[in-house]
């Protein structure tokens, strides 16, 4: 179960990676609201799969690891995961496994050069981001968009997805603020945008629950997010959050503020925090 004060700790803003050790049987049983969410990613998945799905033939080996991590976790039951197994092309089968299976997921491979690569992966409910521009990218690569981001983590990343080990997950939390509630919010989409004249009830946490999970026999790594979305106006009402919320937010860097795209709605989300 989350802990929000572990997301907002009191204290000014800062990257950080603060990992805990989790099972890979409790991130990957299935939530409130599946059937809804499986839903909303088969529509996602028939409607524009080009935008949602891609796999690069280095990362089937990783995606057949994959779909056995989910057998023995019970991710799937027994008919769905039939159907993943059998599926036809690699992009199929990455294809039927996200229409199937609750999070989303990317295939990380580990390269000679000493880093990792996206090869593969399906993500129907990204924040502000697209799959198709990040694939084949190194992970300092992907994240050299975020500002401050690099320069703070890049060792600690690369140095945490060497040393990850066989069996568990390791996990962690993000978060961004968006002026919808809608799980899919691929900047295609052009959702409306946080402003100086959004109203409380306008305003939503997300929260990415991530997990990170070795695929020994294919030399990957799994990284994988769960999708929470919160209303600000709920999230208001708990002390122990919204303080270190609002601090966060103030203390926040303007380069990253306006790449999460609150940077013009920072002192009017802050003022109706704080009424």
């Amino acid at each position: 179960m989350m802990k929000m004060e572990t997301l907002f700790p009191d204290e000014d803003y800062r990257f950080h990676l603060r990992l805990e050790r989790g099972t890979v049987r409790g991130f990957f049983e299935s939530g409130e609201g599946l059937s809804e969410r499986l839903a909303e990613r088969r529509r996602w998945l028939s409607a524009v799969p080009g935008r949602h799905a891609a796999m690069l033939p280095e990362a089937t080996p990783m995606l057949d690891e994959l779909v056995e991590l989910c057998a023995e976790a019970k991710g799937l039951d027994a008919g769905g995961l039939a159907k993943v197994r059998r599926g036809g092309t690699p992009l199929d089968r990455c294809l039927e496994l996200g229409s199937r299976w609750e999070p989303d997921f990317l295939l990380l491979k580990a390269e000679s050069d000493g880093g990792f690569r996206l090869r593969g992966g399906c993500v129907c409910f990204p924040s502000s981001w697209s799959l198709i521009p990040k694939m084949g990218r190194s992970v300092s690569g992907i994240h050299e968009v975020v500002p401050g981001l690099n320069p703070a983590l890049e060792g600690s990343i690369d140095r945490f997805l060497h040393r990850l080990k066989p069996g568990g997950s390791w996990e962690r939390y993000n978060w961004g603020l968006s002026r919808s509630a809608e799980l899919n919010q691929d900047p295609g989409r052009k959702l409306p945008r946080l402003d100086s004249g959004v109203g409380l009830e306008e305003i939503w946490l997300r929260i990415e629950h991530q997990a990170f999970v070795t695929l020994p026999r294919s030399g990957g790594v799994l990284f994988a997010i769960r999708m929470i979305v919160r209303p600000l106006q709920e999230v208001r009402r708990e002390p122990k959050v919204a303080g270190p919320l609002a601090r966060a937010l103030r203390t926040m860097p303007e380069a990253l503020a306006e790449y999460k795209g609150f940077a013009g709605a920072r002192g009017r989300i802050l003022d109706l925090m704080e009424a």
